[in-house]
């Protein structure tokens, strides 16, 4: 009688904390990827404030435009060699 008692208690027991952690350990790992993805998108944050020029550009003269004695209704010629 005792084997009996013992045997169904235990079932019972299992049965209720696997439906409790069919309930709460999704819930659980939720909340860790949650907290995880806001560190990941602090640290990117930190980075992207953190991020400087390297350098400047400043250009200080620029050569003219060289005009072309071909007007440009005519296009370019390209020279080539025939093979035969």
């Amino acid at each position: 009688m005792l084997l009996i008692r013992f045997l169904i208690i235990s079932i019972c027991v299992l049965y209720i904390v696997r439906s409790l952690v069919r309930i709460f350990l999704p819930m659980l790992f939720q909340g860790m990827v949650n907290k995880a993805q806001q560190q990941y998108n602090n640290q990117q944050q930190q980075q992207y404030r953190q991020q400087k020029p390297t350098g400047s550009i400043k250009v200080e003269y620029m050569p003219p435009a060289k005009k072309s004695s071909v007007p440009d209704s005519e296009g370019e010629f390209v020279d080539y060699e025939e093979v035969k």
